[in-house]
């Protein structure tokens, strides 16, 4: 057995004029004799031609010197480096042929006691022509299979691939002044400890893959060491960002490859498994690592030599999209191409800021005319309240500021009175099922309702601020004959400062002032959302609970402002007192819905029929469906549990669906109400058992006591209005998933209230046509006129999450849609933020083996679904470009519930393929 090898020679070395020389290193040619008795002889050291050098790449390396004597890459004489040369090149030829002759001994054993099973009798070892014939026969199938493997590596495959096994995600051009920075930073007397090796590249969050890939890099330096060099450190950059696919799959394949013998075993695949699942925090993965290794095996290894090789991983990558044909998205070209053109064309600017303010008009015109109305009637009651007091005798003495401060108060008046409207629920819904609805935003009634009260704020701050600012002291530096006419407003006696302060309105104002102060703080998002971090006991102005309990503060508010009205200065009769008449209609209707909540609560008896408590701290409720309780998909109810608190109501999103016998909700632990009520169910609750989801269940035959829960709905939200559009794309960030589960139930009941209503059709034509001569015009007219109640005819969900086990908290309905939805009406994604994007080096094998295990079993392995599960985040671009290509002239509801960084992104993809295509797209956002 002869063997060759190619190995670079210093370049202080000198040849003779066959030598040839490559980027300053020159190569020679070192030729082996292999023989039986495991013998290595040395017959040649020659020049190596250019021939023999031309698929040879020289290293990358700007570097000038290695860092120590351990590096192979040691500068040495020539002798010395020919003599070491040929000692290693002997000693790993030995080892390699005495480890094949071990392995071979193998697998004649393993093949010979297979066989001897299969046919019942026991076969010797030793001697054996049928053990020999199979594991020939096997080998011989494995390099077949590996030819046609060659074969298909197309030009296409070879794409996918470059996409494919990136170690870094970084490809910004200074990527490596980046690392050398960092290593700069971390490196201690000009070495790197392994331990820092992560956080030099950029691999913090996967601290344990990153770790394995310094191993193996060194492994295959031959070096087994706890720190390194700049020089080093350059080397492994530079090989773990090399374009090459085949460089990258080669060290994917060493990270596997323990031993380094060239094969991969069922142990090594089920590690690289586990530590793939520990790099994207997929706790579940780990537990079933061993079930998945020998999937993978059962793959790659059908001859059952127990081993896989380097081009069975790379078949595998190539193949993914073969296995990944569900959820498969069209190509992007002709996505591109059948948009509209006419949004490509050049067009002029003008033209296209008339179309831009076409367009916001047409998705704001609700909006603006109401807002408008607002305004103007704010400036009307403004103005004429000023000119009324600018008219007066007071004037003279006080001002523009009595009349300003005068002008604020009556546009005060309105606005408290107004701000009630919005948040009357009832009625809101109400107004939503008629025609109102088509010329009033119901959608952004909090939004409106938030206006409103910052118009309050300024209302005050120029009432209370010129009052007490301005014309309280004018009045009190005015002369005494200035003062005279108005004594009978204020006094015989010019009253001081304090007087005024202190008397009905002064002390009513000013605690006015305060209350709602506190509300409004607390009411911003800072406080109500607890972005703001307290010291305790002040911690507890933050949160749902301090928004709650100082919004009643006005309460006391509205009971002052009508007293306040009562005592003004400067009026007297008793119908020009018109504080009243602004509150009356507004203050009677809220009142009344608050007794009506609290009426219907006691009339919606429930009983809590199933809890499960499921991982990221979401909490399931099933309960009874009251019999006067209606509802659509998309709505909302409000909930109250005694034992948390008597007082606080908080609204949550229907998760099941109006045809169905009960009423479910899902709550996620936000806040304090939310973890006491997770926390009083969670003690009623027992461990799961087997083939039940949840962490923890409780129902009817649960021995401990459920607690008590009052509901109160349902409330109209945006999401209720899905069935007038042709298509839907929801939109549910985590928990924000819920209002969209409802609506895919309903479609899918829907969808099968279609097929039904189809096939009666059907069965009705067949008998006319037998009877044809019996029917009259109007039962004809009839079945020709029925149509269908439902308009939608396709429906995207998509769901973003971070955690794995988010993917219980609705299993089974998924499983549920994938199996009823025959015709394809809806389509599902779901995407977990913490594994990294598919290509990543990290994601790889758990790409590969989702792919697999789909196609083999049906089942998504991250979710447990027969969804697929996609990597990192939507490419949003994609998802709205995909709708436009499926749906042109279509009209398409974009619903979306979640954090409002994504609204934003969302409305303006909305926006921007309006302007290119045919495809109309709406967009709503949830408000509570």
């Amino acid at each position: 057995m002869r063997s060759g090898a190619l190995s670079p020679a210093p370049s202080s070395l000198s040849w003779s004029s066959g030598s040839f020389t490559y980027d300053g290193e020159e190569f020679v040619e070192v030729t082996l004799d292999l023989h039986d008795d495991d013998t290595v002889i040395l017959r040649s050291v020659e020049p190596a031609s250019a021939s023999a050098t031309n698929g040879h790449e020289a290293g990358s390396s700007s570097m000038t010197t290695p860092c120590s004597s351990r590096s192979p890459s040691i500068r040495r004489t020539p002798s010395n480096r020919l003599l070491q040369l040929s000692q290693e090149l002997k000693a790993e030829a030995v080892a390699r042929a005495r480890q094949f002759s071990h392995e071979l001994k193998a697998e004649f054993k393993r093949f010979s006691k297979s066989r001897s099973k299969g046919s019942g009798r026991t076969t010797p070892v030793s001697g054996n022509g049928e053990a020999s014939s199979g594991i020939e026969s096997a080998l011989a199938a494995r390099a077949a299979r590996r030819q046609r493997a060659m074969i298909d590596r197309s030009r296409s495959g070879a794409q996918i691939a470059l996409r494919g096994l990136r170690f870094i995600s970084n490809s910004k051009a200074n990527a490596w002044s980046e690392v050398e920075t960092k290593f700069h930073a971390l490196a201690n007397d000009g070495y790197l400890c392994r331990s820092n090796f992560p956080e030099c590249i950029g691999m913090t969050e996967s601290r344990e893959f990153a770790l394995e890939l310094f191993d193996t890099l060194s492994r295959r330096r031959r070096l087994k060491v706890e720190k390194i060099c700049k020089e080093e450190l350059h080397e492994i950059w530079s090989q773990i960002t090399d374009e090459s696919f085949d460089s990258r799959l080669q060290i994917f394949f060493d990270m596997v490859d323990k031993n380094a013998d060239g094969r991969i075993t069922e142990a090594e695949v089920k590690e690289i498994i586990m530590l793939s699942a520990s790099a994207n925090k997929l706790s579940r993965l780990k537990e079933q690592a061993e079930e998945y290794a020998a999937l993978i095996m059962e793959e790659l290894d059908p001859e059952g030599l127990g081993y896989i090789e380097v081009w069975q991983l790379e078949t595998l990558l190539l193949q993914r999209d073969t296995y990944l044909s569900y959820s498969q998205a069209l190509s992007y070209t002709s996505q591109a191409l059948s948009q509209n053109l006419a949004g490509l064309r050049k067009r002029n600017p003008f033209r296209n800021l008339g179309r831009k303010m076409a367009y916001y008009l047409e998705e704001n015109w609700k909006r603006l005319w109401v807002i408008a109305l607002w305004i103007c009637i704010m400036a009307g009651l403004f103005t004429w309240k000023f000119f009324q007091y600018k008219m007066r005798y007071e004037f003279r003495v006080m001002g523009y500021c009595l009349t300003t401060a005068k002008g604020a108060a009556e546009t005060l008046k309105f606005n408290m009175a107004l701000i009630l409207l919005p948040v009357c629920r009832n009625t809101m819904t109400w107004l939503r099922s008629t025609r109102a609805a088509y010329i009033l935003p119901f959608d952004d009634n909090i939004n409106f309702h938030k206006t409103i009260a910052g118009a309050i704020v300024v209302g005050v701050i120029l009432h209370a601020g010129n009052h007490l600012s301005c014309d309280f002291p004018r009045l009190l530096s005015s002369s005494d004959a200035m003062y005279a006419p108005m004594g009978h407003d204020f006094g015989e006696v010019k009253p001081t400062y304090l007087d005024l302060v202190r008397g009905p309105v002064g002390v009513t104002g000013v605690i006015m002032v305060i209350c709602m102060a506190v509300a409004f703080t607390l009411a911003t998002r800072w406080f109500r959302r607890s972005v703001v971090k307290l010291p305790k006991p002040f911690d507890r102005l933050t949160g749902f609970n301090a928004f709650w309990y100082s919004h009643h503060l006005l309460v006391l508010v509205y009971v002052l402002l009508i007293i306040h009205g009562q005592f003004l200065y400067l009026i007297h009769h008793w119908y020009l007192k018109t504080t009243w008449m602004y509150l009356a209609v507004p203050v009677s209707l809220y009142a009344g819905e608050r007794v009506l909540r609290a009426l219907r609560s006691r009339h919606y008896s429930v009983q809590i029929r199933k809890v499960a408590i499921y991982p990221g701290n979401v909490l399931s409720l099933h309960m009874s469906k009251p019999h006067a309780f209606r509802y659509q998909s998309g709505q909302y109810m409000f909930v109250q549990c005694p034992a948390v608190s008597p007082f606080e109501w908080h609204p949550f999103s229907i998760t099941s669906a109006p045809d169905d016998d009960y009423l479910s909700i899902h709550i996620r632990q936000l806040g304090d109400w939310t973890r006491e009520l997770k926390q009083i169910f969670a003690e009623a609750c027992e461990p799961s058992v087997a083939g039940k989801s949840g962490l923890l269940r409780a129902d009817e035959t649960t021995k401990k006591g459920l607690p008590k829960l009052l509901i109160d709905g349902p409330y109209g939200a945006p999401a209720q209005d899905y069935k007038k559009y042709d298509v839907l794309l929801l939109v549910g960030l985590g928990i924000g998933a819920t209002p969209f589960i409802s609506i895919l139930k309903d479609l899918l009941n829907n969808m099968v209230k279609m097929e039904e209503q189809d096939e009666a059709k059907e069965n009705q034509y067949r008998r006319l046509d037998h009877h044809l001569e019996h029917v009259d015009l109007a039962t004809l007219m009839r079945i020709m006129s029925s149509k269908r109640t439902f308009k939608t005819a396709s429906a995207y969900f998509y769901w973003v999450t971070r955690e794995q086990g988010s993917f219980d908290w609705f299993k089974g309905i998924m499983n549920e849609v994938a199996d009823l939805d025959r015709r394809g009406v809806i389509e599902m994604h779901n995407y977990l933020t913490s594994v990294y994007e598919e290509g990543d080096a990290r994601s790889a094998l758990i790409t590969m083996l989702q792919a697999l295990n789909h196609a083999k079993n049906g089942v998504d392995i991250v979710s447990g679904t027969r969804v697929r599960t996609h990597f990192a985040r939507p490419n949003w671009k994609k998802v709205f470009s995909r709708a436009c290509s499926r749906h042109p002239y279509a009209k398409i509801g974009v619903f979306y519930c979640g954090a409002p960084v994504l609204a934003q992104e969302l409305k303006r993809l909305c926006y921007e393929f309006n302007q290119k295509g045919t495809t109309k797209f709406e967009f709503h956002k949830e408000h509570y």
